[in-house]
């Protein structure tokens, strides 16, 4: 995706604008959390402070001699509450006097830097990708990569497993939604940024991660060690149970999720499906577009799926665009602590349009809109633009959207395979049937 195609949105569209155009506007991606295998944190420099004259090549990794470096300074902005020649200072005393000088790459001291401006900013959603990031983090989205399969947040200022993926290395070893990481191998994470904990935990597939775990209804920590694999995602899976129900587990919102979403719907009307679970438990959410396209497709047309708020407190609707199949069928949705992001936005949507019922456990609570830009030498920078509300006017940051019905699923439960929350489901969906 291009600059282009996340550029600032316009005014609001009338409902019969086209889809074309709709998918022109909608490009903007709400990339949710740091994906364990492929998120690493990093920070921008700006623009005005300077450049590094070696070319890096896309993603090629350059080795720039601190020793050797020249910066190339531009005149620094007419801002008196800044001083940046502090940065400069400690660049040249770094240069000259430190240990290691002739080791040193200046290209990775530039990253350093950017990592801390962006650290400074509060926000563990906004960060910097280099060109090796920034491939990793393309081929996620494509859904093929290494890693264990699990997505991580912070959650009450602690490193927290917002999802593990469907049969992934994390999920087979038993890491649940909102088991706490204190320690990785021996390190203590209390301290790191998601994206530093990413990046130790991440790695090879075939190779072992050790984890120290709180987990969910646990009162001890337990010791998780992890076979590294090689993660495929599919968006979808469809089944159908008893009583012509079918049950739709979306796990992603990656590029080609709503393409995989109008092949789904086209089985469900063939096979006169008489209603739906959608199951978006443990989706950590992804594309913000494909969760329009896919609200489109269950919400008549010109509805509002989400509303965008940005810096100086302007709001504008993004609303459904047409191809409505599903709105008629009988609905409930599954959500709980690992339902983040674009997958809130869906349950949101569903439930202010359409009256649909929402069952399970309070969803994670990730109310925040990023851009991504593409930068020079094949980097790019994660930033967060708006924040974001349901149709109803909710704002869901930190707080999550709360079930209509609340189900728990037990430790027990889980290592028993039982799925009390999906059985509630069932009973629900039956009754509206009727």
């Amino acid at each position: 995706m291009d600059e282009n195609d996340l550029k600032n949105l316009g005014g609001v569209e009338p409902p019969e604008y086209s889809l074309e155009k709709n998918r022109r506007i909608f490009k903007r991606s709400l990339i949710v959390f740091a994906f364990i295998f492929f998120v690493f944190g990093a920070f921008f420099l700006g623009r005005d402070i300077g450049k590094n004259s070696a070319i890096i090549e896309d993603q090629g990794e350059i080795n720039i001699p601190l020793d050797r470096s020249v910066i190339e300074n531009n005149l620094p902005p007419e801002n008196l509450d800044v001083d940046f020649s502090l940065f400069w200072k400690v660049w040249d005393l770094v240069k000259e006097k430190h240990i290691e000088k002739a080791n040193l790459n200046a290209q990775e001291l530039v990253y350093g830097a950017i990592r801390g401006m962006l650290k400074a900013t509060g926000d563990p959603y906004t960060s910097f990708f280099d060109p090796k990031e920034s491939k990793s983090f393309n081929e996620e989205l494509e859904g093929s990569f290494e890693g264990i399969g699990a997505e991580l947040g912070i959650k009450d200022d602690i490193l927290t497993v917002i999802a593990p993926l469907e049969d992934s290395p994390a999920q087979r070893a038993g890491l649940r939604a909102g088991d706490k990481i204190l320690k990785v191998g021996d390190r203590i994470v209390a301290d790191m940024t998601i994206d530093e904990a990413v990046e130790i935990i991440r790695g090879k597939s075939g190779t072992e991660v050790k984890l120290t775990i709180l987990q969910v209804g646990a009162e001890e920590t337990r010791e998780v060690t992890i076979l590294r694999g090689k993660i495929e995602i599919k968006s979808i899976k469809l089944e159908f149970k008893e009583d012509d129900i079918a049950y739709v587990k979306l796990t992603k919102f990656g590029e080609t999720t709503s393409e995989e979403f109008d092949q789904t719907v086209n089985q469900i009307i063939s096979k006169n499906a008489k209603g739906i679970i959608l199951d978006l438990r443990n989706n950590p959410g992804g594309l913000l577009d494909q969760s329009v396209e896919i609200a489109s497709r269950m919400i008549p047309r010109g509805k509002t799926v989400v509303t965008e708020e940005d810096s100086m407190g302007r709001k504008e609707d993004l609303r459904t665009i047409g191809g409505d199949k599903l709105s008629a069928l009988p609905t409930v949705v599954l959500i709980n602590e690992g339902s983040a992001s674009a997958s809130e936005i869906l349950a949101g949507a569903l439930r202010d349009n359409q009256g649909i019922t929402l069952i399970g456990k309070k969803s994670f609570g990730k109310g925040s809109v990023q851009e991504l830009k593409t930068l020079p030498g094949g980097s790019s920078v994660k930033i967060t633009v708006a924040k974001w509300l349901t149709p109803n006017g909710d704002y869901i940051m930190d707080k999550g959207i709360n079930p209509d019905i609340e189900v728990d699923l037990t430790l027990d439960d889980f290592n028993n395979n039982r799925d009390p929350q999906f059985d509630r489901a069932v009973e629900v969906l039956k009754e509206k049937i009727k």
